[in-house]
């Protein structure tokens, strides 16, 4: 029999680390070696990673309510209360790739044992439904807690941030009766997250005149903005203020400066930030090797991309469009080649149609648009496997090599696969208005008209 001192998530505990997962799953009853203190027992403490299962024994658990008791109690003494549901809530947002359904029952428990007014509880759950896209439920969460405190609502505004509902957010943090340096942070980053960078300085500018000391999240988003911006300046303030309070060394805010001094010009001091940090992720060695591919130095990015290798940081997929990219600006076809064969080979990363984008963009651009037509039928299987990206570096070399045996060939073919993309049809429109051909130029401009085509913002 297991005491009245040992509470539910004692018991979740014990399922996670036990071996004997299949045991417990035939027979409901607790296994007998725990310490009256509700603490499992060392022997058990081999983890399983199987959480799904682990989560569905717990549901099972709850069941065995006993029927004298009340809400809160089952058989064997077991108690739920206000700390068992936010790890549950956590484990339901990794299970969600999987199923919606066990964060939904979590829920419905929640709401059986009368714990939906706990603000750590509702701002699980609004996290939750943030994440499964089902702002509705969210709301309906948010709407009944009788206290929303500064997470709730902070919560909220992020959800509707992460779906690009501004207009949502915005009403939400005009009326949120306090707020801290998170809820600024948050709502910058909803603009951030639809290119609104001059709204994320606005906010930035707004929360300096109340007085709220901004963290490091905020900082980054005002950087991001910054960089986008071209606004050195407000760069240059936030980089001052991290040497005032000694936050240089985090790594996340110095890839930040990285990224802000790369995209305005300033290679060197984008350099010299980057030096100076202590332990660089692949995060930093990409915004690095990024930031001097942009400027033109395609030497000084494979230097950085070896120097990565040499210190034992695995490459990511953005690396490799980054060392792509290089080689683009620098006609290195050879070494692009190469690079791109030993992505999968060598460093066990699948290539994206980013990196087909890449090699297309490199012999395109180096003259030789035949051979990229035939690495995209050869390599990707077909012009039907590529996108926007893939046709626009295509399409755009013929136009700038003059080639529209070519380009023609590529546009009719997209305009039997039904391809809607107004860039890649304005790209097509250039190039025959360029070489005088006015009677295609018409028809693909007829086109773009009638199917009332537009160019889709840039995602960030």
């Amino acid at each position: 029999m297991i005491q009245k001192t040992v509470r539910t998530n004692d018991l979740v505990v014990l399922c996670q680390k036990c071996k004997t997962l299949n045991q417990t799953q035939a027979n409901p009853r607790p296994p007998p070696h725990i310490h009256p203190t509700g603490k499992p027992v060392p022997h058990c403490a081999a983890p399983l990673g199987r959480r799904k299962r682990r989560f569905f024994l717990f549901l099972r658990l709850l069941n065995f309510q006993s029927p004298s008791s009340s809400p809160q109690h089952f058989h064997y003494g077991l108690v739920a209360n206000n700390y068992t549901f936010p790890p549950l809530i956590k484990a339901c947002a990794i299970l969600v790739r999987n199923s919606e359904l066990p964060g939904r029952l979590v829920h419905a428990h929640v709401v059986k044992f009368g714990y939906g007014d706990d603000p750590f509880i509702v701002s699980g759950l609004i996290e939750f439904y943030s994440l499964i896209r089902d702002m509705g439920a969210a709301q309906l969460v948010f709407d009944k807690s009788p206290k929303r405190d500064v997470v709730v609502w902070t919560a909220m505004i992020d959800g509707y941030g992460k779906i690009g509902d501004i207009d949502n957010a915005q009403q939400l943090f005009d009326e949120m009766p306090e707020r801290n340096a998170i809820s600024w942070s948050a709502m910058m980053a909803a603009y951030s997250r639809v290119s609104n960078f001059r709204e994320v300085l606005s906010l930035f500018r707004q929360m300096q005149e109340v007085d709220t000391t901004p963290n490091e999240s905020v900082l980054v988003s005002v950087l991001t903005a910054s960089a986008h911006l071209g606004a050195v300046t407000q760069g240059l303030w936030v980089h001052s203020y991290a040497k005032r309070y000694n936050l240089e060394s985090n790594t996340i805010l110095a890839t930040a400066l990285v990224d802000m001094y790369s995209k305005c010009g300033y290679v060197e001091a984008a350099l010299s930030v980057f030096e100076g940090i202590p332990i660089k992720d692949a995060s930093a060695w990409n915004a690095m090797i990024t930031g001097v591919a942009m400027n033109g130095d395609a030497m000084k990015s494979l230097e950085l991309f070896n120097k990565m290798i040499v210190d034992n940081i695995q490459p990511t997929e953005t690396t490799f469009v980054a060392v792509l990219t290089a080689c683009t600006h620098a006609k290195m076809v050879d070494k692009g080649l190469e690079l791109f064969d030993q992505i999968s080979t060598l460093y066990g990363v699948k290539p994206g149609l980013q990196h087909y984008a890449c090699v297309v963009d490199l012999l395109a651009r180096s003259g030789m648009v035949e051979e990229a037509e035939k690495f995209i039928e050869d390599k990707m299987g077909g012009l039907g496997r590529g996108d926007a990206n893939v046709w626009g570096a295509l399409i755009g070399a013929c136009r700038v090599q003059g080639n529209v045996e070519v380009g023609d060939r590529i546009w009719k073919r997209l305009v039997d696969m039904r391809v809607a993309d107004c860039g890649i049809h304005v790209l097509s429109y250039n190039m025959y208005k360029e070489v005088g051909l006015e009677l295609e130029a018409k028809i693909v401009r007829d086109m773009i008209s009638e199917a009332g085509m537009k160019k889709n913002p840039v995602p960030v």
